[in-house]
């Protein structure tokens, strides 16, 4: 199963290879499209993941602040999610076919 994250008409990532935690679909690092990403300065805590940090999405002069988060040190109980990333805000994840 192919699964595709979009936002503005771009394609963010698609892998067959995501992994699934909580709902969202965790890409791996080398099926992210970086040329649509900056960095940001947000970072939250999750008690059985660990600290995330956030990257923004700009498409076209478009810009979706922290779409994207990834855990860079998860903790072990979500090593799974290592070198991964999943998206929100608006960017659109969904099966292809």
């Amino acid at each position: 199963m192919t699964i595709r994250a979009t936002w503005n008409g771009a394609v963010l990532a698609e892998s067959d290879q995501t992994v699934v935690v909580e709902g969202n679909h965790y890409f791996p690092e080398a099926d992210v499209h970086a040329e649509y990403f900056e960095p940001s300065q947000a970072h939250t805590t999750c008690p059985w993941k660990g600290e995330a940090a956030y990257r923004s999405v700009v498409v076209d002069g478009r810009r979706n602040d922290d779409a994207a988060w990834f855990y860079p040190e998860p903790k072990d109980a979500a090593r799974e999610i290592t070198d991964r990333v999943a998206f929100w805000r608006g960017v659109e994840v969904v099966e292809v076919t």
